[in-house]
């Protein structure tokens, strides 16, 4: 696959995925750009998460005690070490098709960091996240943002009487990465340390409300995402608020999801997810 044909289909995809461009559109002019239905099929398999891909940290890793449980009203994951000792929290926060596969890995990963790691289903409210993605988008956009962010903040205080020195982040990808940014202004002093993946961005008006030091990643190619993440990180920093920006150039919107094989880039990922347990590291112990 040719690096241009690349860039257009994972365009076209983002904007079937996120925009809200009919099925029938997506399709038809993904068909034209890949020659035929058949290579068309293929080019989105390739561009799209695959619930078969190998975990990272798998399901039945001894280092890691997991669990599903509702907290504050909410259905969620949660993966920690099996120590009994407390632990700083890590709210995990998943891309628009749900508590998916990915979503409990990363997970995972942040249970073998040292932290007590809470993936929410913010679909619970509307049934829970369904197995198919297609359905799982669409829950999404019938979502009431304001009261998944208030069902966030509430979980935000019902964890922090369970962790060490009652500290919680966050950590959001796509969907989650723009949850994760309105959680910041609405939390204020009960969030810790946010890390957006990829996020769009509140309007600039409301960084003065932001409380918790920000790790904003942001990809080099995901010009939807970048045209409101920009100005944010300059509001930001305008009010004096401690965000601290990285751009990975070179790469695409959903870089850290490893089972999206046209868009995961390894370096990027590695490199961002170093810099992300430093930060909570630094901000939640």
């Amino acid at each position: 696959m040719t690096e241009d044909l690349k860039t257009q289909a994972i365009a076209l995809y983002d904007a079937f995925t996120h925009e809200g461009m009919p099925r029938r559109t997506f399709m038809t002019r993904m068909v034209a750009l890949a020659g035929s239905v058949a290579a068309a099929e293929a080019l989105i398999g390739s561009i799209a998460a695959s619930p078969a891909a190998a975990a990272i940290v798998p399901e039945n890793d001894r280092r890691l005690t997991m669990r599903e449980q509702t907290i504050a009203g909410t259905k969620a994951y949660v993966a920690e070490p099996r120590s009994r000792s407390l632990k700083p929290t890590v709210i995990v926060v998943h891309e628009n098709r749900g508590l998916n596969g990915y979503v409990r890995d990363v997970a995972r990963r942040l249970g073998v960091a040292g932290y007590r790691a809470v993936a929410p289903d913010f679909l619970t409210p509307l049934g829970g996240t369904p197995a198919n993605e297609d359905q799982a988008r669409d829950l999404i956009g019938k979502l009431d943002l304001a009261q998944a962010s208030q069902a966030g903040v509430a979980m935000l205080r019902e964890l922090a009487k369970s962790s060490r020195g009652g500290k919680v982040g966050a950590v959001g990808f796509c969907w989650g990465g723009a949850y994760v940014n309105r959680l910041a202004v609405d939390a204020g002093s009960d969030l810790d340390a946010g890390v957006p993946y990829y996020g769009t961005a509140p309007d600039p008006s409301q960084a003065a409300r932001v409380s918790a030091p920000l790790l904003i990643h942001c990809a080099g190619l995901d010009e939807r995402v970048n045209r409101s993440a920009f100005p944010w990180v300059e509001a930001l920093r305008a009010a004096n608020k401690p965000v601290t920006f990285q751009l990975y150039d070179g790469v695409n919107h959903a870089f850290h999801n490893d089972t999206s094989a046209e868009r995961y880039d390894k370096a990027a990922a590695e490199l961002s997810w170093q810099r992300t347990l430093r930060f909570f590291k630094r901000n939640l112990g």
